[in-house]
Parts: C-alpha cells; sequence; structure tokens
C-alpha cells in the first residue's frame, strides 16, 4: 500500500485539532453533598444548577442495579465519570452522561429508595438513607464523584454527540431520539417532526422504528441531501446536527412542504414497492430511501411535469450496487446513488446502458 502524501498527513492533524477542541474537558471532584445541592436543592429559592437534559430518558435502571451502585459507593469502587457540558456563563451544568447515576443517588439520599440483593454489604439490605447512623449520613455525602466538565466551546450539537458515543447501554436512544430533547427550541426540526407525520408518508414502516424515530431520522435526511448532499464530508450525525443548527428559523415553510408532499406523491404514483425493496417487505433501507427521495426529488426540480419512460432500472445490478450499505455513507457513494436515481428518471441514463 503507497504512503500517504505529506498534504494529507498535515490535513488529518489539521482536521483532528479543530475538531477536539470542541470536546475539550476538565476534571473536578465534587462530594455527593455538592451533587446533591446542585441537583436537587433542598430549598425551592435555591437555582437547580445541575440538571438532566430532555433528550436522555428516565430513570430505567431497576432496583437491584440502582442498589448495587449505592453498595459500590460504600465499597469505594472506581466509579466512571459524570460528563456534563457548561451551558451558559451562569455555571449551569448540563449532564451529558451520567443521569442513572445521579438519579440514583438523589434518589436514596431523598429516602425514595431501599436497598435490596446486595451480595457484599448484605447487612444493607432493606436499609433507607435515614436508616443509617448520622455518622454514616455524613461519610457517605463525602463521597467525591469525578466530573468531566465539558467546556463552553461545545455547542448543542457536541453534546448531543458526545452523549450519542457515550450512551452504550442496551437500550441506546437513537439519533432522532437524542434529537427530538436536543432540539426543543428548533423550530426547524419541529418541522421535520411535523412532516415526518404525514399520513401514509412512511405506513411501511414497522411501529417499533416508528418509535425510535426512525420517520424523522428519513424525513430529515431527505431534506438535508436534498439542500446539500455534496457537501456531505463528516459523519452523518454530526452533519445531520450542524445543519439543524445552521437553519433555525430561516427556511420556507411552505415551498419545503409542497417539494417533500410532491416527491412522495411521484414516488407512490411510478414506485411499485414505493420506498421498500418488495411490495410485501417491512422496511425502509436508508440507503435506499436516500437515493429514491431526493434523486426523485432533483428529477422534479429539473422537469416539474416529469413521466418516467421506464422503472426497469429499479432491478438492475447497478441501482443495487448503489444503494448497498458498504461505505453508503461516504460523500462519494452518497452523490452516486441519488444522481443515479435523478438520471434514470431524465432518461439520461438508458435503460440499454443497465445490466439485469
Amino acid at each position: 500500500m503507497a504512503s500517504i502524501s505529506d498534504e494529507r498527513r498535515a490535513f488529518i492533524e489539521q482536521e483532528i485539532i479543530e475538531f477536539s477542541r470542541q470536546y475539550k474537558y476538565d476534571r473536578q471532584d465534587f462530594p455527593i453533598e455538592v451533587v446533591i445541592g446542585k441537583y436537587a436543592p433542598k430549598n425551592k429559592e435555591d437555582e437547580q444548577t445541575l440538571f438532566i437534559p430532555d433528550y436522555q430518558r428516565a430513570l430505567v435502571w431497576k432496583t437491584e442495579m440502582q442498589s448495587r451502585f449505592i453498595e459500590s459507593l460504600f465499597l469505594g469502587v472506581p466509579i466512571p465519570p459524570i460528563f456534563v457540558s457548561v451551558i451558559d456563563s451562569d455555571g449551569r451544568l448540563e449532564i451529558i452522561d451520567g443521569s442513572q447515576r445521579i438519579r440514583t443517588i438523589s434518589k436514596f439520599v431523598s429516602g425514595k429508595l431501599k436497598l435490596k440483593n446486595l451480595e457484599n454489604l448484605k447487612s444493607l439490605n432493606s436499609i433507607k438513607f435515614k436508616d443509617l447512623s448520622t455518622t454514616r449520613q455524613r461519610k457517605f455525602k463525602l463521597i467525591t464523584i469525578r466530573f468531566n466538565v465539558i467546556t463552553e466551546e461545545a455547542d448543542l450539537a457536541v453534546r448531543a454527540d458526545i452523549f450519542d458515543r457515550l450512551n452504550s447501554t442496551g437500550e441506546k436512544l437513537t439519533p432522532s431520539q437524542i434529537r427530538k430533547g436536543a432540539f426543543t427550541s428548533s423550530t426547524f426540526y419541529q418541522f421535520i417532526l411535523d412532516m415526518s407525520e404525514i399520513p401514509n408518508a412512511f405506513k411501511d414502516l414497522p411501529n417499533k422504528k416508528l418509535i425510535a424515530g426512525e420517520a424523522a431520522e428519513l424525513t430529515l435526511r431527505f431534506f438535508v441531501y436534498a439542500d446539500i448532499y455534496k457537501e456531505h464530508v463528516h459523519a452523518v450525525g454530526m452533519f445531520l446536527n450542524r445543519y439543524i443548527q445552521k437553519k433555525s428559523d430561516d427556511f420556507d415553510r411552505v415551498q419545503l412542504t409542497s417539494e417533500f408532499k410532491k416527491m412522495l406523491a411521484f414516488v407512490e404514483e411510478y414506485f411499485p414497492s414505493g420506498f421498500n425493496k418488495t411490495p410485501t417487505s417491512k422496511a425502509i433501507p436508508r440507503v435506499r430511501f436516500e437515493a429514491i427521495a431526493v434523486g426523485s426529488h432533483l428529477a422534479l426540480k429539473e422537469k416539474p411535469d416529469l413521466v418516467p419512460t421506464f422503472m426497469r432500472w429499479l432491478d438492475s445490478k447497478e441501482f443495487k450496487k448503489e444503494t448497498t450499505s458498504d461505505a453508503s455513507n461516504n460523500q462519494g457513494r452518497l452523490a452516486s446513488r441519488i444522481e443515479f436515481v435523478r438520471d434514470c428518471l431524465l432518461g439520461k441514463i438508458k435503460e440499454k446502458d443497465l445490466t439485469y
């Protein structure tokens, strides 16, 4: 394999420096007493300065898992750091990763958790915090928790990305579920959610996928790629998040709605299986959706009264190759599959040019 050029090495170094700057953090240790004071202040007039954003799930740890975590604190077992981000000049901290641990500590100290099924400190089974001696309560509150504090250079998209990277539980949130909370104030993302709920737009998606926000994911990809598919050079998640931030309130709702509905109507009329591989399949592959949806949109922009002359290209080896998942997020592959569909619909690629 040929060695890469010095120019590419310099670009790699520059890109690492540029992006890693947004992920810089400081380490701080807080005793549990301080953590609880920030997360759940006793006095109503005191401001909560440590909070959990909407895009994170509620407390899902079972009582046994919560109890084992509290036992680990008593035993002095090393605990992974809590990741938080400074979000304003007042120093308020948003929890990026560690909400289950913070919630569990708060629940225990407030007397809402009774420990159970402990294997080491069996004497703590059926015990609540108030049952401990005053001395032991104080010692527990003095246990320190390490916090990795992401600097203010991390914007909302970066914070959501960090959470996504750190969230490795069995029931990992989907990017759409994260965005739904992270971009609650975004008029554009609310528009995406509205469009994703157009009746029958994604009728073939199974209910589990709908709950996970797959319709919103596909809708977002359509609008982003329809606008700037040639600019896609970064990881998909960050690329989409950046676009949401950039658009904010700067978009033409009427025009975009019209374009989306026109694309959906066109696909329904001329594509026998819609976005699916077959009429009976219960899945919409993302790469296939991107190719068909954005390719159709671009073709309609070029020729609004378009009536395709042939659709057999859907069964061609070339289309199958374009819509395989291998390197599907590569910028060149993304552009290639979108433009392949566009050019087939416009007749720029002839039936005789394809293999079956």
